[in-house]
């Protein structure tokens, strides 16, 4: 269960959570995403207020944020394009055929995978994967990124390798960042950690100095929830 957190995370400021298992980290993550309610106290993402909200906003609301997750999910009959693809099927406004393959191949070059477009998931490498994955989640121009352990699969290189890019693409396109992590060797990309215990915020280290001057991308006040599940 989660109990008085509360933060404030900018757009283009990447912020890592970390704490021990069952600390309530992906539990934050669902709730700032919006796929679970909080039982009292306020979250406000993007704009929106998530407490009592209606199921209309809240699926409006999950199609600005992007989602990386541990296990990427991908469709194994499809490839890295069609993937990337089945994300913008799901946007609104639903871009045409061939817009939507434009944008996949952009999204995919972005993440240095223009010459995989057509590879089936089975003939990439972990590290791949989680590109395609992270390809899919940047497609519809999410303004808020989340994302679950996105290096627990991968190499020291292949993860070094994934979270940089994360972070690139943080500055250029200005989008805010929330990563839930075990692994020590990426909390430098961060401009803060939270760190979580037993439900917890125990530790907050400010950033020197903030990325962007514009308004909060999410903002938590109190947040408390059931957890379902260890983070």
């Amino acid at each position: 269960m989660l109990s008085g957190v509360s933060a404030r995370v900018a757009p283009g400021e990447i912020v890592i959570v970390t704490g021990p298992s069952g600390s309530g980290k992906s539990t934050l993550l669902t709730l700032i995403g919006a796929l679970r309610a909080p039982q009292r106290g306020r979250i406000r993402v993007l704009g929106e207020e998530l407490a009592g909200a209606s199921p209309r906003t809240l699926v409006r609301l999950r199609r600005r944020i992007g989602f990386v997750f541990q296990s990427h999910h991908l469709l194994e009959p499809l490839s890295a394009r069609e993937n990337v693809e089945m994300a913008l099927l799901l946007s609104e406004p639903r871009p045409a055929g061939g817009e939507r393959r434009r944008r996949a191949h952009e999204a995919l070059a972005a993440v240095g995978l223009a010459e995989h477009a057509e590879a089936l998931p089975a003939r990439l490498s972990a590290g791949q994967r989680q590109r395609v994955a992270l390809a899919r989640a940047l497609a519809t121009a999410p303004e808020l990124l989340l994302a679950d352990e996105p290096t627990a699969s991968l190499d020291k290189r292949a993860g070094r390798d994934a979270v940089e890019l994360v972070q690139r693409l943080a500055r250029e396109r200005g989008c805010a960042v929330v990563l839930v992590t075990h692994d020590p060797r990426i909390l430098d990309i961060a401009d803060r950690l939270l760190r979580l215990e037993d439900g917890g915020l125990v530790g907050l280290a400010e950033p020197e100095r903030a990325r962007s001057p514009r308004l909060s991308a999410f903002r938590m006040t109190s947040v408390a929830a059931h957890e379902e599940a260890p983070a």
